[in-house]
């Protein structure tokens, strides 16, 4: 998991490298990229709190609540309606960026919290939490990597 939100990551920065004039020029694109970028270090951190060895299930849980309120602080400024592109529907922008953000977010609290309390599932809210933030992330990599260029 850890290794690959950090290769997507790198993944990214080329994208951005390669394509940066172009990103600059669409007022909208350099906040949805780092709304990309955030989606891709949230796997990065669940991945590095759980691989710390013998942490207490509190802990890990304390590390993903601060994980996904931060996270999800993060994305929900960067995801704001305010940041949409013109062209792009109200449908597109909630189930292209505002819903799986959130859902990452909530997922990710869930998960800590029900860690903390030992019942309620844990880990097993924190795992769809990581697929949907790679795939969105791999989303919005795509943009800037091909879509960007039509």
């Amino acid at each position: 998991m850890s290794l690959t939100a950090a290769v997507l990551s790198g993944l990214l920065f080329v994208a951005m490298s390669i394509n940066i004039e172009r990103i600059m020029r669409i007022v909208t694109l350099p906040t949805r990229e780092a709304g990309t970028l955030v989606l891709f270090v949230i796997p990065l951190l669940i991945g590095t709190w759980i691989l710390i060895p013998e942490q207490s299930s509190t802990m890990l849980g304390v590390e993903l609540v601060a994980t996904g309120l931060l996270g999800g602080g993060l994305l929900l400024r960067l995801n704001r309606p305010s940041k949409r592109a013109e062209q792009e529907t109200w449908g597109a922008w909630l189930l292209g960026s505002y819903v799986p953000s959130t859902m990452v977010a909530l997922l990710t609290v869930l998960g800590g919290i029900t860690l903390i309390a030992e019942r309620g599932g844990g880990l097993y809210w924190v795992a769809p939490a990581v697929v949907i933030a790679l795939l969105t992330g791999l989303a919005g990599a795509w943009v800037l990597l091909v879509e960007i260029l039509r």
